[in-house]
């Protein structure tokens, strides 16, 4: 087990002698970009080898390309949510768009294993996905999908839960592929499950910036309490942002985010701020219908107008990365525990 770890770390230093670039391939042609007819509001047009503990792999890799240095200086941010049906995906959807609009090269990651729908709400059918990845079928860079000039997909697929048993030479590729991109983006945006189950806690315990997504129902305030007290107790270090979905008013958000953050001070150590909250809007329903972001098919609504304002407060907010641990080092350092 040790000789093939020692195998793996020569096989890195021979990778940094080398000082592979780090070019990622051409975006082709947008599949979906934004159309604005006359009347009518803006659409989109589709246009069996021997084991190596996880941790012994994860050292071996530097957070990005060994010798190469990142093309981006990468925020990632981990999108999650106590339980399901607060809009989550909905919102992570329109965040990556409005940050896209911005200027900004982001990339999303479909990181919810049961019900990976990022695609689906982008109105698209990507060929690949994760999953083509994990199975050695295809490399990583030939499933990100492209989604307009500064905005790209990495569809979700079932099999992470099985990473830890990979054989070591596929896990040693895996990693270093999921480092790479890292890079290859301003912003990288990760769309956990709901919930608190190991397979969504590897993600988001792996994270240095984590929104939490509630709605002012008083189970998901309660599961939003639940997910903030774990990052309590196992990522203290991270940034955890409040967001408030569905809410009535904005005195109803407001009266959310000092409920929760007078419990997480009297009770926890981490610190809760509050990014801000989206309101109740029907032109979301009639876009999931559609199979479309609402702020692309609504992009006058009041919700499209609340995620331009919180995408402007995580700006506002941004740090310069400092040089740290890469998000996917610390992820599979998680798997290994």
């Amino acid at each position: 087990m040790s000789d093939q770890a020692e195998k793996l770390r020569a096989l890195v230093q021979q990778q940094n002698e080398k000082h592979p670039a780090l070019v990622p391939p051409p975006i082709g042609t947008s599949p979906l970009s934004v159309v604005p007819p006359s009347d009518d509001p803006p659409v989109l047009v589709p246009s069996a080898a021997a084991k190596t503990p996880v941790s012994d792999i994860a050292e071996a890799i530097p957070p990005l390309v060994a010798g190469a240095g990142p093309r981006f200086k990468t925020r990632t941010i981990v999108v999650t949510s106590g339980k399901g049906g607060v809009g989550k995906t909905n919102l992570t959807v329109n965040l990556a768009l409005a940050f896209a609009k911005r200027g900004m090269k982001t990339l999303l990651f479909d990181a919810d294993l049961g019900m990976a729908n990022l695609d689906v709400l982008l109105g698209i059918s990507p060929p690949h996905s994760l999953a083509d990845v994990i199975d050695a079928r295809m490399k990583l860079e030939e499933v990100i999908f492209p989604i307009s000039e500064n905005l790209e997909l990495v569809p979700g697929g079932s099999g992470i839960s099985e990473l830890a048993n990979l054989p070591a030479d596929r896990l040693e590729k895996l990693l270093a592929s999921l480092s790479e991109i890292e890079g290859r983006s301003e912003i990288l945006l990760i769309d956990t499950g709901a919930g608190i189950s190991r397979q969504v806690m590897d993600f988001v315990m792996a994270a240095h910036e984590v929104i939490v997504v509630t709605t002012p129902e008083p189970t998901a305030i309660t599961d939003a309490y639940g997910m903030i007290k774990a990052l309590n107790a196992q990522n203290p270090g991270a940034t955890v942002h409040l967001l408030v979905n569905q809410a009535d008013t904005e005195q109803e958000a407001r009266s959310v985010s000092a409920k929760l953050t007078m419990i997480v001070e009297r009770f926890l150590e981490i610190k809760l701020h509050f990014l801000g909250f989206v309101e109740k809007d029907v032109n979301v329903g009639r876009a999931v219908l559609q199979q479309r972001p609402f702020s692309v098919l609504y992009p006058y609504s009041v919700a499209t107008r609340r995620v331009s304002i919180l995408v402007g407060k995580l700006l506002v907010q941004s740090e310069e990365p400092t040089v740290r641990e890469g998000f996917f080092s610390r992820f599979f350092h998680r798997l290994s525990k």
